[in-house]
């Protein structure tokens, strides 16, 4: 499950999808007798969710990506930095249902989050981009977003001696466009969240999740919710229309721009609110949800895609294990949970 899936023409998605949970019901049907948490990892490590690698690298590089993210040089005026939306103490993301951009008002998409971003196979929620650098200069030099030019960019990183040494140190040579770019992939790259509860659950460790979340996980498998959201990144790594059994956008006063999907970009009818699959990597801590942020609560955010995406109205109760399941997906980042704020107290 791990390439992804390219939308088809006309009915091709729902084809493609009915598949996917044909598959997705024979692993929970396997899945169903692995036993309880503690028994050993074999069973589970070759399931369609695997747990995030723990040798995360550090480089000279990705330190100067950090360093550059979060300066607010990279952007017109000084104003923004990439942290601004992409806030560690907020999941990676920044709470928001919309950034506000340089003008002030709020941007089309809410923000994704940034936190293990490099398992991604394409980047943005229309997908637009297949690399990270490619993003990162579109997200520099878009004047809603950071607004800057290359020129003037350059000018005010290269008057910082601290930044020439650091530049030097890592690439042997000065300050350029490609290597701002490579250094903020870098970081970006490292910034994973491994060791979730749930990780640690696949890999046999005893008591990690509870008989709930484990409950709320075969739940998760036998509905059909996997056949999107699988992966070491429960997501993705693939395309997928919104709105497969009911129109999501039917009954709003109007439809944006954004709701279009990739079809803003292609102009290919199959594409019409088709997005990138988000990963649910960290989602208790990233509300709220959806391209929109119009999902406010995980337990809504559930329900609209239980109904929009697989045609079912799901019990409460079963709403409710399932989100237990989707709260053991929460990671640590240089040895914190995510969980906890910023004092390191659980919530």
């Amino acid at each position: 499950m791990g390439s992804s899936l390219q939308h088809g023409r006309g009915s091709g998605v729902a084809a493609a999808l009915f598949s996917l949970m044909l598959a997705a019901v024979a692993l929970s049907g396997s899945a169903a007798t692995e036993g309880t948490p503690g028994r050993a990892a074999a069973g589970r490590t070759g399931g369609p969710i695997t747990p995030l690698p723990t040798n995360i690298e550090h480089s000279a590089r990705s330190r100067l990506g950090e360093r550059l993210f979060h300066d607010p040089r990279l952007s017109r005026g000084g104003r923004f930095a990439c942290s601004f939306c992409h806030q560690r103490e907020k999941g990676g993301a920044d709470g928001e249902s919309f950034s506000l951009g340089l003008d002030g008002r709020p941007l089309e998409f809410n923000t994704p989050t940034i936190f293990n971003v490099g398992f991604n196979f394409r980047f943005n929620w229309r997908g637009n981009f297949r690399t990270l650098e490619d993003q990162n200069e579109a997200a520099l030099l878009d004047p809603n977003l950071m607004g800057g030019r290359w020129d003037s960019l350059l000018a005010g990183i290269t008057a910082d001696p601290d930044y020439e040494k650091a530049f030097a140190g890592a690439y042997g040579d000065g300050i350029g466009r490609e290597h701002v770019l490579d250094a903020l992939a870098a970081y970006e790259e490292s910034l994973v969240t491994p060791n979730a509860r749930f990780d640690q659950y696949l890999r046999g460790e005893q008591g990690a999740i509870t008989k709930d979340e484990e409950h709320g996980y075969q739940l998760f498998k036998s509905y059909g919710c996997i056949s999107c959201h699988q992966g070491v990144n429960v997501g993705g790594n693939l395309f997928q229309k919104f709105g497969i059994f009911a129109d999501p956008f039917a009954g709003r006063p109007a439809s944006t721009e954004a709701d279009l999907g990739r079809f803003a970009i292609t102009g290919n009818p199959a594409d019409r609110h088709v997005f990138r699959v988000p990963s649910l990597r960290n989602v208790a801590v990233t509300a709220p949800y959806l391209h929109d942020g119009s999902a406010g609560s995980l337990e809504d955010a559930v329900d609209i895609m239980a109904r929009n995406q697989l045609g079912l109205t799901l019990a409460k109760p079963d709403v409710a294990l399932i989100v237990k399941f989707l709260h053991t997906l929460t990671g640590e980042f240089r040895g914190h949970s995510l969980a906890e704020p910023a004092g390191g107290a659980a919530r």
